[in-house]
């Protein structure tokens, strides 16, 4: 089932975000500075594009910096991100077969709240 989930979730959604998240990754990693930034946005690429069957754990050993990185990533781009998936999630609530969709698009907004120091691992 998370197969064919996936498959439909990359037609209709996981392919644009997953090539906005990969956009804004090479951005990033063009300004120096903003590398770890686009390493996230890589990260948070491959995840939008096969959610089902896989989660987002916080790594505890992650340090200041991230602390740090998280507070500049939600004010500069995390609050609109998770706006962004809220707002494209409700089209698919509406419709019944749309709400698994619409899960894995709400499924996605603790990371790109906070991208730093998480990490995306298999349900199993």
């Amino acid at each position: 089932m998370r197969t064919i989930l996936n498959v439909i979730w990359l037609v209709f959604a996981g392919i644009w975000l997953a090539m906005g998240y990969a956009l804004a990754g090479v951005i990033c990693c063009i300004l120096i500075v903003t590398i770890p930034f686009g390493i996230a946005s890589f990260r948070i690429a491959r995840y939008a594009l096969w959610p089902f069957g896989r989660t987002v754990v916080r790594d505890p050993d992650a340090g200041v910096f991230s602390l740090l990185g998280n507070i500049i990533w939600f004010v500069v781009a995390g609050i609109w991100l998770a706006i962004g998936h809220v707002v494209t999630s409700i089209p698919l609530f509406i419709s019944i077969i749309g709400i698994p969709m619409g899960v894995a698009n709400i499924k996605l907004i603790p990371v790109s709240l906070l991208p730093l120091g998480a990490r995306i691992v298999d349900n199993d």
